[in-house]
């Protein structure tokens, strides 16, 4: 059985290939940002040709997609519309009275008023009360006044909101039955099936997400589809989603807005993966790629899970792997701002054109060039050999750009654009390490990604961190951790109870719902009953407390205290206190999960260590003064068991792992490499 997994990222788009009894195979092709759909029938073509992978053999196909965050970012999801109960068309233009921004100067609306402007907005004469019970009937004619006027007005997908149908959906299921009647081919979602729970804005916020993205994402994944038919793929496909588990098109479909960490889940599901197979649970993973850097924590081998997410500047109410992404990577443009100091990123000159050292037409100095500056990156083996780099151009363009006008040398300058991003990614890593109560130096660092293993020693160095464990083929691990992730589905619904009066048969009954709704979704999967792992978890806080935390537990006698003692915990971890007051539950979950493998390359030929030394070059280390001579290893031939010291560069088709002085190398079983820093020298 031959199982693909992709991953697109903004410069290369990642592919790994396993087959029964062969080496894993891993392959980067350039991302192609007009459609990303084109380098991935690219890669299967690629497939074909050098490995005679027959596309007809393919039986599972698993991809990583960032076309739903990228539709938000760059604002090009089609018209949307939105229906609301009457009186409540403004909500979303309204929001919170929380900003991100407190002391801004110019104040801008921190609201996605855009997703549905106020012409697109329409109000619906129905109304439920907070038990359910409903107040005034549905207006049918309301409904096809509104959508007709929606439909007129080119809109391809309409968002239904009305109020308190977290409780009682019947209103908002009518309205959606009679649009589909009237208008088959307009995307519908629906707030009682995106987000079932209370708070208005929030509500309508992340359904209104999803019916911008909707129509989107369906067409890419249709085209997606059509082209692994037309090229001979029978495997259905399969899509990772937002909390890391993997889903079919058909189902992603459904609820699109959960995709929206599609790409970075997969990374934190691949580094999980390797910590398990190496022994070790707890560890900070860096996803350093062309674009961007995505840092995630695991605890006790589990990445943690935030209720809601971040993207494009607006809080989206879906849980979601809590991956903190800032705009720091190895296609990052390094410019000076008025003031003449160093900033690096958010611009990245992506693969089109890229770096300058590319060739491909690039005129700013990125961090790649300074990588290459630094003797980091052999220019003759970059992604194995497929991409030349001209590193006389990154020469030219750090001392035009940076070196020349602040008075350094070309070096110097280089250096200076390394510790600038390195000290982004170091804060970022903070965020998701202190900010949550974990002390970074109880964790091993794992980097992955193309430029992962450059920037892993000056992160850890930074942060107290002794050990880096880098996997077999880091700079692919997001597609690799693709095949490994479980099938998962999440359904939640609203349970606004004091802990302290909470009736287990009441209880036991929404959990039995929650089941319900998940096992379909497993049907689809074609997973069968006995084959599923079930969790449970409730949102907890205190009676009163605006904002609640995730508590797992087991239905049981016990279950009160449970989540009376995990919240008090969990808030004392996170904030430094714990009130002794009484607590509530907001909402209920269940987390039906399926399959996963931890993925072995067992059946690669072992490595001998023979010939694994490829000479030596000259490299720049962050803290010495001048350049030392640094060994080139081929990571490929190091065989387990094998000690080095640096400083060294160790060199694979898909990473370069630099390591400085006061750091040693230990390849350990499974053929991953450990990195420990040498207290006496560091």
């Amino acid at each position: 059985m031959i199982e693909i997994g992709v991953d697109i990222g903004g410069t290369f788009t990642d592919v790994v290939c396993r087959a029964p009894d062969q080496p894993l195979r891993v392959m980067k092709v350039p991302t192609t940002r007009a459609d990303p759909s084109r380098a991935v029938l690219e890669a299967v073509r690629q497939l074909n040709e050098q490995w005679n992978v027959a596309p007809e053999d393919v039986a599972r196909f698993v991809h990583g997609t960032t076309v739903a965050t990228n539709a938000v970012l760059e604002r090009k999801g089609p018209k949307t519309g939105l229906l609301t109960t009457a009186g409540f068309k403004d909500i979303l233009e309204i929001g919170r009275q929380m900003r991100q921004t407190m002391y801004a100067a110019v104040l801008e609306p921190e609201v996605p008023a855009y997703l549905a402007p106020g012409a697109l907005r329409f109000e619906i004469g129905e109304r439920v009360a907070f038990d359910g019970e409903i107040v005034r009937p549905l207006d049918e004619q309301d409904v096809l006044d509104a959508a007709a006027a929606l439909v007129a007005a080119g809109v391809e997908g309409i968002a239904i909101c009305f109020l308190f149908s977290f409780v009682n959906p019947m209103h908002e299921r009518r309205a959606a039955e009679i649009i589909r009647e009237a208008y088959p081919d307009i995307a519908l979602s629906l707030s009682c099936e995106v987000d079932p729970a209370f708070r208005e804005y929030e509500r309508t916020v992340v359904t209104t997400f999803d019916a911008y993205i909707k129509p989107v994402i369906d067409r890419y994944l249709a085209n997606l589809e059509r082209g692994l038919e037309q090229a001979g793929v029978p495997a259905p496909l399969q899509i990772m989603q937002s909390r890391g588990g993997i889903a079919t098109s058909e189902v992603a479909r459904q609820r699109p807005v959960r995709l929206f960490l599609s790409g970075p889940a997969a990374g934190v599901v691949g580094a999980r993966m390797v910590g398990q197979s190496a022994g070790i649970t707890n560890l900070i993973s860096v996803d350093i790629g062309g674009t961007s850097s995505d840092i995630a924590l695991i605890r006790a081998g589990e990445p943690l899970i935030r209720p809601e997410g971040h993207v494009a500047g607006y809080n989206i109410r879906v849980p979601m792997v809590d991956v903190n992404a800032i705009g720091s990577g190895g296609g990052s443009i390094a410019w000076l701002d008025p003031a003449g100091g160093l900033r690096v990123g958010p611009h990245s000159a992506g693969s089109e054109p890229g770096p300058a050292c590319y060739d491909r037409g690039g005129e700013n100095a990125t961090v790649t060039d300074a990588s290459i500056v630094l003797g980091y990156l052999d220019p003759d083996y970059f992604a194995g050999g497929t991409v030349k780099l001209r590193p006389e151009l990154s020469h030219k363009v750090i001392e035009e750009k940076v070196a020349r006008p602040l008075g350094l040398s070309v070096e110097e300058a280089a250096l200076g654009i390394h510790r600038v991003v390195n000290t982004q990614m170091t804060e970022g890593i903070r965020l998701v390490s202190i900010r949550q109560g974990y002390d970074p130096r109880d964790f091993a660092l794992l980097p992955l990604g193309g430029a992962g293993g450059i920037h892993a020693v000056p992160l850890a160095d930074e942060l107290g961190i002794t050990r880096i464990l880098i996997a077999r083929h880091p700079g692919v691990l997001s597609a690799t951790g693709l095949l490994s992730a479980v099938v998962e589905h999440e359904m939640s619904a609203a349970f606004p109870r004091r802990v302290d009066e909470l009736s287990l048969p009441e209880m036991r009954a929404s959990l039995e719902e929650l089941d319900h709704r998940c096992g379909e979704l497993m049907e689809k999967e074609r997973v069968r009953s006995e084959d599923v792992e079930i969790s449970y978890f409730a949102d907890v806080c205190f009676v009163g407390q605006s904002h609640y935390l995730e508590v797992p537990f087991v239905p049981g006698e016990d279950t009160a205290a449970e989540l009376r003692n995990g919240f008090r915990a969990a808030h004392r971890r996170i904030f430094g206190h714990a009130a002794d007051t009484p607590t509530q539950v907001v909402n209920l979950r269940a987390i039906h999960r399926a399959g996963g493998e931890t993925i072995s390359d067992e059946a690669s030929a072992p490595a001998t260590g023979e010939n694994a030394c490829k000479g030596t070059r000259q490299i720049v280390v962050p803290g010495y003064e001048g350049k030392f001579e640094a060994a080139i290893y081929d990571r490929e031939r190091l065989a387990p068991g094998v000690t080095l010291v640096g400083p060294a560069v160790l060199e694979q088709a898909d990473t370069t792992t630099v390591v400085p002085i006061g750091w040693s190398i230990r390849v350990i079983e499974g053929g991953n490499v450990l990195l420990s820093r040498d207290r006496a020298k560091g």
